[in-house]
């Protein structure tokens, strides 16, 4: 067993998550009847979903609070590429969407959905969240709120004594040793998630739907692979693939089987510190990359509104796709950083060409057949760029100031080299 474990430690933990992954197909093709493998993959991403809002609260609050009076952060730069890339990615959808006129197969009214009423109703709620009472926020992962109260306590906390700002250092990073025991159970959590996805829709599953699929999951890898990097060498001037793969490899994989930018940002915390980003940028640009980050969501409202228009004969003229492309890039950015949040944004869409809320509901019940593969590639694009935007904002400054920018794909954290 020692040295089972020897071998085992040895290992990367994207290698270990590989294995979880192996594992977790096997287990759900030989034996799926056997639910009670599910659970490692229900705690994993409960366990993550716990910590991260305290980690986001303290965090930010330390990273502020000890902020020195003419430090700069990049946050502008960060929040115009997370807009950029949320708004390319719906033109990516519309484009797609023009060449391959995909048709829908509605059935029956989809139940249990509350989408919102309209655009007015999303940025309500926005304004709501921004206000939340802080325990309430905490409770529900509000990460707006916690967002706005960590920002409040940072500022004040700016005046207190060192004693009270070097606790609340500590308290953070007592935390980020906490998510990283946390992230340490990835490949069983993993392995309990690939477990019960498969054993639950089977392989098979999704062939009826699996042009929607493809077109999805085409438009995403476009957007992650093509446009991604254009924005991010105009920003570098040198190969941007390296970060991107890298951002794919250690956050992507990850977010593609919890299916939760939320669950997701202590994962992104600790890239962005194996990176060397400055903490006090990316304590803030992570979680709120994961509420307003949302290249992914943009392409799934944008790509399943025009399949809804092309099913029921609604002309689309170009200043109507244009519209659309800033409709579901506002829409994408209130979409939760929760699974299958995008999918109740897309009445919102809908709306814009008149179709009935009867109609959005079914292209809704469509969406949750496919989410399998949708929302999971959805989450992989909209996490890994929260890391992606912050390091390459980051790098630009350090570039500017005569440092050299080199990263390599297979870098290991030092958690990993030390193993």
């Amino acid at each position: 067993m020692k040295s089972i474990a020897k071998m085992w430690n040895r290992l990367t933990l994207i290698e270990q998550i590989v294995i979880g992954l192996i594992v977790g197909i096997i287990l759900g093709l030989t034996v799926p009847q056997a639910t009670g493998i599910s659970i490692c993959g229900t705690m994993f991403v409960t366990a993550l979903k716990s910590v991260a809002p305290i980690l986001v609260l303290f965090l930010i609050m330390s990273a502020i609070c000890h902020h020195e009076q003419g430090q700069k952060t990049n946050m502008k730069n960060i929040i115009a590429l997370y807009l950029i890339g949320t708004f390319a990615a719906g033109c990516i959808a519309v484009v797609m969407s023009y060449i391959f006129k995909l048709t829908l197969v509605l059935g029956d009214k989809a139940t249990d959905i509350n989408p919102p009423s309209g655009l007015t109703a999303v940025m309500q709620q926005l304004l709501t969240n921004l206000v939340a009472n802080p325990v309430d926020a905490l409770m529900n992962a509000n990460y707006l709120g916690i967002l706005v109260w960590a920002i409040l306590l940072g500022v004040a906390l700016r005046f207190a004594h060192d004693t009270t700002k070097n606790i609340i250092g500590d308290i953070a990073d007592a935390i980020s040793t906490i998510v990283k025991w946390v992230i340490k159970f990835a490949p069983l959590g993993v392995m309990g998630l690939v477990f019960a996805a498969i054993s639950t829709n089977g392989i098979g599953v999704l062939a009826k739907y699996g042009q929607l699929i493809i077109l999805l999951v085409s438009a995403m890898a476009i957007d992650a692979l093509i446009m991604n990097p254009i924005i991010v060498f105009s920003q570098l001037r040198q190969n941007p693939y390296p970060l991107i793969l890298r951002c794919l490899k250690d956050s992507g994989i990850t977010a593609f089987f919890t299916r939760s930018s939320a669950a997701n940002i202590p994962v992104n915390m600790r890239l962005c510190e194996t990176l060397g980003l400055d903490r006090n940028t990316y304590a803030i640009s992570i979680p709120l990359g994961a509420t307003i980050n949302m290249g992914g969501a943009s392409i799934t409202i944008a790509v399943l509104t025009l399949a809804t228009c092309h099913t029921l004969g609604i002309s689309v003229s170009l200043p109507m796709a244009i519209i659309l492309c800033v409709l579901a890039a506002l829409s994408a950015c209130g979409a939760s950083g929760v699974p299958g949040g995008s999918l109740l944004l897309i009445p919102l869409a809908c709306s814009l060409f008149g179709i009935s809320p009867d109609i959005s509901a079914q292209v809704i019940g469509v969406g949750f057949i496919v989410a399998v593969i949708q929302d999971s590639c959805e989450t992989m694009i909209n996490s890994s760029t929260d890391v992606l935007f912050t390091a390459t904002a980051d790098f630009k400054k350090q570039k500017k100031e005569g440092k050299k920018i080199k990263v390599s794909i297979f870098d290991k954290s030092e958690d990993e080299k030390t193993a």
